[in-house]
C-alpha cells in the first residue's frame, strides 16, 4: 500500500483529503463518485490507510504495521460493508455499521467504514445510515463509493462531502501503462486514448485479450472493407453485435479511426496518429475520400448511434452504417 503516491491523477481530490488530514479537519462522511474504473476504491483505500498510518503524516508510509494491515485488507479499524443480495439492505447497514460504529477503534485513531456499492442502498438502508450520519462518534469516518450520486437521498447528501472524480490526463495514463504495466508505446497510446480518462478502462483495454481481439477484427474490417461483399461484411461485424459493450467499443474505434483519417488528410501528421501501424490503410482512406465525404461518414456514425439509442436492431444499424462507409 503506497497511499496517495500510487494514484494516477485526481490531484484536486488528493489535495483536499491531505489538507483535511494536515489541519485535523477530517469529515465524518465522504462520497467518492465516478464511473466504474475511475479509481474510487483506490482513493478510498489510500485515504483510509493514510488516516490510520502510525507515522501520522498526510500519506500512508506503506511500511508500518497499520499500513501493512490496510494493504492486506486486514486492518481491524477499516471495515468494508458487503451485501449478498442485489441491493444493499437496511439489515446490512444496521449489522455491519450502525451496531458496530459506537465500539471504539481497536488500534487506530479512526474507525473507517467503506461502502463500495453505496448507490445500491435501499431507501430504508439510507435512512438507517442517516441516523448515524446525524450523530457520528468523533472517531468515525464513512466513505461512500458510488457510480450514481443521484441515487442518494437529499438528507444523506447534505451530511457528506461529495468528491467527484474527473478524467485523468491521457499522457499520465499512457505513462502509467508503459512504466507500470510494461505496455508497448503504440498499445499504450491507443489504450489511453480509448479510455477517455478512465484508468481502469485503460488497463482493461491495453492488457485484455477480448479488446485486442475486437481491435484486430475492427482493423481487418477497415483494411479489407472496399473488397468485401455484403455477406462478408455481415460476417465481420458479428463480433461487435454480441453485447452492448462490444457495440460501444465498435463505435469508439470507428470514431478514432476516422479521426486519424481526417488528421492525416488535413496535416499529414504521422506522429499524432493513434493507428500509426495502419498508416498504409489510413492513407488509402484519406486519398479516396474528400473532406465532405469524411464529414458525411461522421454524420452517419452519429445517426447510427441515435438509432441504437432508440432500440433499433444493432445488427441492421451497424450493417447499414458499414455499407454507407464502403459506398461513400
Amino acid at each position: 500500500m503506497q497511499g496517495f503516491k500510487s494514484i494516477i491523477g485526481h490531484l484536486t481530490i488528493i489535495d483536499h483529503l491531505q489538507q483535511a488530514i494536515r489541519l485535523g479537519k477530517v469529515s465524518h462522511a465522504y462520497i467518492f463518485s465516478g464511473e466504474a474504473g475511475m479509481g474510487r476504491q483506490t482513493l478510498a483505500r489510500a485515504f483510509a490507510a493514510s488516516l490510520q498510518c502510525e507515522k501520522e503524516g498526510i500519506d500512508a508510509c506503506g511500511h508500518c504495521k497499520s499500513c501493512l494491515q490496510a494493504a492486506s485488507n486486514n486492518h481491524p479499524d477499516i471495515r468494508y460493508i458487503t451485501h449478498e443480495k442485489a441491493s444493499l439492505g437496511v439489515d446490512d447497514i444496521r449489522t455491519q455499521l450502525n451496531n458496530d460504529i459506537y465500539i471504539k477503534p481497536y488500534s487506530g485513531k479512526y474507525k473507517i467504514y467503506i461502502i463500495p456499492d453505496a448507490e445500491k442502498m435501499t431507501e430504508q438502508a439510507q435512512n438507517a445510515l442517516l441516523k448515524t450520519l446525524e450523530e457520528p462518534p468523533s472517531y468515525a469516518v464513512i466513505l461512500l463509493l458510488t457510480t450514481n450520486i443521484n441515487a442518494f437521498l437529499g438528507t444523506v447528501l447534505s451530511r457528506c462531502i461529495a468528491l467527484s472524480l474527473k478524467p485523468v490526463d491521457k499522457q499520465d495514463i499512457k505513462k502509467y501503462l508503459m512504466e507500470q504495466c510494461l505496455i508497448p508505446d503504440y498499445q499504450a497510446t491507443l489504450g489511453a486514448e480509448f479510455s477517455f480518462g478512465n484508468i481502469g478502462r485503460a488497463i482493461a483495454y491495453a492488457t485484455g485479450e477480448q479488446f485486442q481481439e475486437l481491435k484486430d477484427s475492427f482493423l481487418h474490417l477497415m483494411k479489407y472493407l472496399d473488397e468485401m461483399d455484403t455477406q462478408e461484411i455481415v460476417q465481420s461485424i458479428r463480433i461487435f453485435t454480441d453485447n452492448k459493450d462490444q457495440i460501444d467499443d465498435f463505435f469508439e474505434l470507428l470514431l478514432l479511426w476516422f479521426r486519424d483519417v481526417l488528421l492525416y488528410k488535413a496535416a499529414k501528421d504521422v506522429n499524432s496518429l493513434l493507428f500509426s501501424k495502419e498508416l498504409t490503410e489510413l492513407m488509402h482512406y484519406a486519398k479516396l475520400r474528400s473532406f465532405e465525404q469524411i464529414e458525411a461518414i461522421l454524420l452517419a456514425i452519429d445517426k447510427a448511434k441515435v438509432r441504437l439509442a432508440a432500440n433499433a436492431n444493432p445488427e441492421i444499424v451497424i450493417e447499414l452504417l458499414v455499407l454507407t462507409i464502403k459506398e461513400t
